[in-house]
Order: C-alpha cells, then sequence, then structure tokens
C-alpha cells in the first residue's frame, strides 16, 4: 500500500514539472519577437542613440550622423550647362564695332558682355588669374614659354589663327608646339583664320567661317581638339558678332590686363613691364600676353611667382563661372 502511495506521488510529480518546464519552454519562444522589437524601439528614438525605458542595451550606441555642410574649401560646382540666346530677328542686333584695348575696356558693356558669354573676368571674389596668350605666329619663344609654365605646374589658353597652326618658325612646324600645348593640359582656343575685325562681317555665313574654318583645322589633327573659347582679333566686337559666337557654342574671351608686348622690333622694358603688370593684377582677372614677345619669355618665370607669393592661384578657362 505504502509503495503504491509512493508511486502515485511520484507520478504526479513528474507530471507537474512536465507542464512547468512547457511554460517555460514557451516563454523563451516568446521572447525574440518581444527582443526585436525592444531593439528596433530603442534604435528609431529621436536621436538613434538612447535606449526606451526598461529595454535592454544590447546593440551600440553609433554616434548620431550629422547634415553634411559645405565648407568653404570644397571644390567648385560644376558650371551651368551653355545654352545660347536666340534671337528671330537679328536686324535688330547693333552691327557697330566696339573695341576692346590694353589700355581701356569700352564702358556699359556689361551687358553685352552678360547677354552674350563674354567674359574680361572670372570669378571675382578670390585671388585666381586665368592665363592666357596670343598666337598669331611663332618667334621662336613658344616652347620657352611652355617650359615655364609646366615648371610652375600652371595650365593656360593659348588662342591661334589659321596661319599659326600651318605655319612654322625656321623649319619646325607649329604642330610640334600645339602638340605640346594640348599634352600638357592647355587650352588650344581660336583666334580666327585672317585675324580680321569681327564686327565687319554682317553676313552670318562668312562670318562662322572665320571660326569654324580654324576650328576644323585644329580638329582634324589627330590628338587635337579646339576648345569652345574665342578672342575676338584687336578687341573688336559688336552686339551682332558677340551673338554669332555665342550661337556657335563659343564663349567671347577678352582681358582685364594687358599691356603693349605685341611688337618684336619695340619690346618694352622687362622690368618695368612686370611691375606694371603685378600692379593692375586684380581677382579674378583674365591675363592677355603674346609669346611672340622677348619680353613676356623673361618675365613669365619671375612673374609667375611673384604672383604665387600674392597668394594668387590660376585657373582655367574651363573653371569660368
Amino acid at each position: 500500500m505504502l509503495l503504491k502511495k509512493l508511486s502515485l506521488c511520484l507520478t504526479l510529480f513528474l507530471v507537474l514539472s512536465g507542464c512547468s518546464a512547457s511554460s517555460s519552454i514557451k516563454t523563451n519562444k516568446n521572447e525574440p519577437s518581444n527582443y526585436n522589437s525592444t531593439i528596433s524601439n530603442n534604435f528609431n528614438t529621436s536621436n538613434g542613440t538612447k535606449p526606451t525605458k526598461n529595454a535592454p542595451n544590447l546593440i551600440p550606441n553609433f554616434p548620431q550622423v550629422q547634415p553634411y555642410i559645405p565648407t568653404i574649401a570644397d571644390p567648385v560646382l560644376p558650371n551651368k550647362p551653355f545654352t545660347p540666346v536666340e534671337i528671330s530677328n537679328t536686324l535688330e542686333l547693333q552691327t557697330k564695332k566696339i573695341s576692346w584695348s590694353w589700355k581701356y575696356s569700352p564702358k556699359d558693356t556689361s551687358a553685352l558682355l552678360s547677354k552674350y558669354h563674354g567674359y574680361a573676368f572670372g570669378d571675382t571674389s578670390s585671388k585666381v588669374i586665368y592665363l592666357t596668350f596670343d598666337e598669331g605666329y611663332e618667334n621662336g619663344y613658344t616652347a620657352s614659354i611652355l617650359d615655364t609654365l609646366k615648371a610652375n605646374n600652371v595650365q593656360a589658353a593659348f588662342f591661334v589663327t589659321d596661319t599659326y597652326v600651318t605655319g612654322e618658325f625656321k623649319g619646325r612646324k607649329n604642330l610640334d608646339l600645339l602638340k605640346r600645348m594640348s599634352n600638357e593640359g592647355h587650352l588650344i582656343c581660336n583666334h580666327s583664320i585672317h585675324h580680321q575685325s569681327m564686327p565687319s562681317y554682317i553676313d552670318e555665313t562668312i562670318f562662322n567661317k572665320e571660326l569654324i574654318g580654324v576650328e576644323t583645322r585644329v580638329d582634324n589633327i589627330p590628338g587635337l581638339k579646339m576648345s569652345k573659347f574665342f578672342r575676338p582679333p584687336m578687341g573688336d566686337f559688336s552686339e551682332l558678332s558677340l551673338y554669332y559666337t555665342q550661337k556657335l557654342g563659343y564663349k567671347s574671351i577678352f582681358f582685364g590686363l594687358a599691356y603693349n608686348d605685341w611688337d618684336p622690333k619695340n619690346q618694352p622694358d622687362p622690368e618695368t613691364s612686370k611691375k606694371n603688370l603685378l600692379k593692375d593684377t586684380k581677382p579674378g582677372i583674365i591675363c592677355l600676353l603674346h609669346p611672340e614677345s622677348k619680353t613676356n619669355d623673361t618675365i613669365l618665370d619671375a612673374l609667375i611667382k611673384e604672383w604665387t607669393s600674392l597668394g594668387y592661384k590660376f585657373k582655367t578657362l574651363k573653371e569660368l563661372p
């Protein structure tokens, strides 16, 4: 009898223990769902780091990601796409010649330049210089000028005429210099076929030939490509010529800094020329020099170094605002 009672108690104990274990297992099976929900709620708080009340702190506290704020050292954003102005009746445009000189810039032309993609200055908010050269013919100094630019890690723009592209100096074709310009990161730009006053070309077809002719000449040389910048010969322009130019996809490039350096038979004093150029330099200025000038070849290295010591940096025309 006693044995039966002990057996009954043991059986009852085992049954009750099994129920308790089953209940415990069920509770553990449900825990991951609640646990994951807690982590999710814990991480999705307003600052992404503080746990909710009584929630287990089982994930690392990651620092809050701050919104990106550009600094003044960030690169300049790409320029806006070039969009030519379209005018249905070109008879309304002025054909009167306006002259841009190394001595002066014409008054009341800023609106014209702004409307038709013309520049004499670039980014005037910082100390930058856009260095440009006009190549009508070779006089033996371009190679040395390229040496100086390379030594100082400066890229420039060379505006060439058709005569320059097809020409030579002392038996050496200018083609070699053009290829070197391109290989060393300089821009080859348009200075027209015949170097004539562009306002004199009223007919659009004739005008276009002056630009397209030299562009085609350069583009047909393997490895070379004309950049879409045009310097009007002698600084002459009109509203109509500016309109025609930008209609072909070109920006008209004038200058804010230049001097009488173009006559090889009447070269100015090097030291005086350098001092005057430094004195007249302003932030964002486009500088025009002529490579046929012995004076320019003489002073260029010192000029670049002094500009640099004054805090100026050099940009290409492709970086115009």
